[in-house]
C-alpha cells in the first residue's frame, strides 16, 4: 500500500509553509519599510508635532492654555457629554446586540440597517438633521420656543448629536461577537431553570465582558473628538456650548497657535490612551476566543 501523499500535523507542530507562498527577505523587508516610513510620517510625526508646538513656548504658557476659564468650560462640556452619550449608547448596543444575535424577529434586518446609518451619513449632515428638527425653523421648532425648551445651540443638542455618531460602536462590536458564540449555553442555562437577566448576568455579560469594552473605549473617543455634528449644534457659544474640539478650532482661526496646541495635545494623549486600551482589550479578546475554542486532537486531522 502506497503512503500517502499528505500526512496528518501533529497538534502543537508548527504548519509547513508551501515554497511558493513564502516571499524572499528582501521582499518582506521593503514592505515592513515602507509601512514603517508611511507610519512615521503620517502618524507619529504629526503627534509629536502637537506636543513640540503645545510647548513651543514654555510649561507656564502651556498650563495657562489649557486652565483658561474657556478651555476648562469645554473640556467640562466634553466629559459631560461623553458621560451621557456613552452609557446610553452602552445600553442601546447591549438590547440590539442581544435582540439581533439571539432572536428572529421581523424587521432584524431593517434595525441592523439603521445601526450602520451613522457610518454612512456625514457628521456636518446628521447635525444638520437635527437643526431641521428642534431648530427655531424646524418641524418642532414651534413647540418648542412656546414650552421655552432650548435643544439647538445648547447643550441637549450636543448631546443628541454626540449619541446618533457613536452609538453603532458598542453594537457592531457585540454583534458578531454574540453571533459567533451561538446558543448553546444560554438554552442550558435554560435547561436548569434560570430566568432572562440570570442567563444575561451570569453567562452572556461574562462571555462578552471583552468585547464590550471594547466598543464601549471606542465609543467614548469618539463621543471626546466628535467635531462635524457637534459644530452644526453647538452655536460656538464660548464657555457654555463649546467643546474641547470646537475650542481648538476658535483658538486656531484667531492665531493663538499655542493654546490651540496645548487644548489639541490633550485630545491627542486621549487618543494615545484609547490606542493603549484598545491594544489591551484586543489582546484579552484574542485569548478569551482562543481559550474557547475547541482543541483539535489527531482523529480531527486526519
Amino acid at each position: 500500500m502506497m503512503p500517502s501523499a499528505t500526512r496528518a500535523r501533529l497538534p502543537g507542530a508548527p504548519l509547513a509553509v508551501p515554497p511558493n507562498l513564502t516571499e524572499s527577505r528582501l521582499i518582506a523587508g521593503t514592505l515592513i519599510a515602507v509601512a514603517l516610513v508611511y507610519l512615521g510620517l503620517f502618524l507619529v510625526v504629526p503627534v509629536i508635532a502637537v506636543f513640540a508646538k503645545a510647548l513651543e513656548k514654555g510649561v507656564a504658557t502651556y498650563w495657562a492654555a489649557i486652565s483658561d476659564p474657556m478651555a476648562l468650560a469645554a473640556i467640562r462640556l466634553t466629559v459631560i457629554t461623553a458621560a451621557i452619550a456613552v452609557p446610553l449608547n452602552t445600553l442601546f448596543g447591549l438590547a440590539a446586540s442581544w435582540a439581533i444575535a439571539k432572536f428572529d424577529f421581523p424587521g432584524k434586518n431593517v434595525l441592523m440597517t439603521v445601526i450602520d446609518l451613522p457610518f454612512s451619513v456625514s457628521p456636518v449632515i446628521s447635525g444638520m438633521i437635527f437643526v431641521l428638527l428642534f431648530g427655531a425653523s424646524g418641524l418642532f421648532g414651534t413647540w418648542l420656543i412656546a414650552h421655552d425648551i432650548k435643544i439647538i445651540f445648547a447643550v441637549p443638542g450636543i448631546v443628541l448629536a454626540t449619541v446618533f455618531v457613536t452609538f453603532p460602536f458598542v453594537a457592531r462590536e457585540l454583534i458578531p461577537l454574540m453571533q459567533a458564540q451561538g446558543h448553546a449555553e444560554e438554552e442550558a442555562a435554560r435547561t436548569l431553570g434560570a430566568g432572562g437577566w440570570q442567563i444575561f448576568f451570569r453567562v452572556t455579560l461574562p462571555n462578552i465582558k471583552w468585547g464590550l469594552l471594547y466598543g464601549v473605549i471606542m465609543c467614548n473617543a469618539r463621543a471626546m473628538g466628535e467635531f462635524g455634528a457637534v459644530s452644526v449644534v453647538s452655536g460656538h457659544i464660548r464657555g457654555l456650548t463649546n467643546t474641547m474640539p470646537l475650542h481648538v478650532e476658535i483658538l486656531y482661526n484667531e492665531y493663538q497657535f499655542a493654546a490651540a496646541f496645548g487644548v489639541a495635545s490633550l485630545l491627542t494623549f486621549l487618543a494615545l490612551v484609547t490606542l493603549a486600551g484598545r491594544r489591551a482589550v484586543e489582546w484579552r479578546l484574542t485569548s478569551e476566543i482562543v481559550k474557547q475554542r475547541p482543541r483539535c486532537t489527531q482523529e480531527d486531522m486526519r
